[in-house]
């Protein structure tokens, strides 16, 4: 009875692992309730980080029960009774403390809790050391970002992309990111964490952030990405990351700031790169019909923007099917010029 009762939960057990692991993934990028463990980590320097981790915990686990299990040795063999039969173990450690008393040196055990300990900290350190020069290895970026705090927001900027079409209309956007408050959330969206303008990243590409304040000191820190940098006025701090996965990776301020500085959370939207040229193209293009006076918008979708020109009344369609092929804000541009 006790034997098919086991073997039905082992089945059952192990056909939900299997449907886990064909299911699709939930990832972990936003802190969570009495969480112990990490994000998912979404670049190498955080998988790096957590691989690293789990080793020095191996360490920590044996180290812990070998000094838990002298203490409790210790604890029962000295602590004994005043009357012991001399025959038995504690008896003859209690009779023969006096012998003991003068001898401090044995050359061995010195030798060993020495030589035990340097050998386990030079195993820890060559993988610690290989794990700092990836984190601080310069790769040509493909797009560098500055980030700014101020109290109690961040202000971010493109700079430097390599993407020659994109260049242009990308290099110096700014613009500012505020926490959404709890009033002002839909469904989805994490009180406290939310901001109202996220960073838009590129998977698969490096990107260099350069990260400094405008007031107080800040910290930069998005933990699915594996950064934490200080925010200093005055200085120009840098981290260079790869964002290996698509998905939105929250983050908050790290460094006591002032009042509000539980109220300035960090978003990062990691997208594939043609929707990245995607949405930036459209932004650009929008901001094009804003702010030139003789140009209304009619019409938006996914595919395509309907323009209208007040002044000649003439309409303009922009097909954003295909951004591969064709340049639609040097089109646009054209014709305002």
């Amino acid at each position: 009875m006790v034997y098919d009762y086991f073997i039905n939960n082992f089945f059952s057990m192990l056909n939900l692992m299997v449907n886990l692991v064909g299911s699709n993934e939930v990832r972990l990028d936003a802190a969570e309730r009495w969480q112990w463990s990490f994000q998912d980590p979404a670049s190498p320097i955080m998988e790096g980080i957590q691989y690293f981790h789990d080793d020095i915990m191996f360490f920590v686990v044996v180290i812990f029960v070998f000094v838990s299990w002298v203490l409790w040795k210790c604890i029962q063999f000295f602590q004994v009774e005043e009357k012991n039969d001399i025959n038995s173990l504690e008896g003859r450690i209690a009779h023969n403390r006096d012998y003991s008393n003068g001898v401090y040196h044995h050359t061995m055990i010195e030798v060993v809790w020495t030589s035990l300990p340097a050998m386990i900290l030079a195993l820890i350190a060559a993988p610690s050391f290989a794990l700092l020069y990836s984190m601080e290895e310069f790769v040509e970026p493909s797009l560098s970002v500055k980030v700014t705090g101020h109290q109690w927001y961040w202000c971010y900027e493109y700079s430097n992309c390599k993407e020659a079409n994109m260049s242009q209309f990308i290099d110096g956007v700014r613009w500012e990111s505020y926490m959404v408050n709890s009033s002002d959330l839909v469904e989805g969206q994490l009180r406290l964490l939310e901001v109202d303008q996220r960073l838009l990243l590129p998977v698969q590409q490096h990107i260099q952030v350069y990260v400094t304040a405008a007031d107080v000191l800040h910290c930069w820190a998005v933990p699915s990405l594996g950064i934490k940098l200080d925010a200093c006025p005055g200085r120009l701090n840098q981290v260079s990351t790869f964002i290996k996965r698509e998905g939105v990776f929250y983050g908050q301020c790290s460094e006591i700031c002032g009042i509000n500085h539980g109220f300035m959370p960090i978003v990062v939207e990691g997208v594939s790169m043609k929707e990245f040229v995607y949405r930036k193209y459209v932004d650009a293009l929008l901001n094009i019909v804003d702010e030139d006076p003789d140009l209304e918008l009619m019409e938006s979708t996914s595919n395509y923007l309907k323009v209208i020109n007040t002044k000649n009344e003439v309409e303009s369609m922009f097909d954003l099917s295909d951004l591969n092929s064709k340049n639609y804000l040097v089109e646009l541009t054209s014709k305002n010029n």
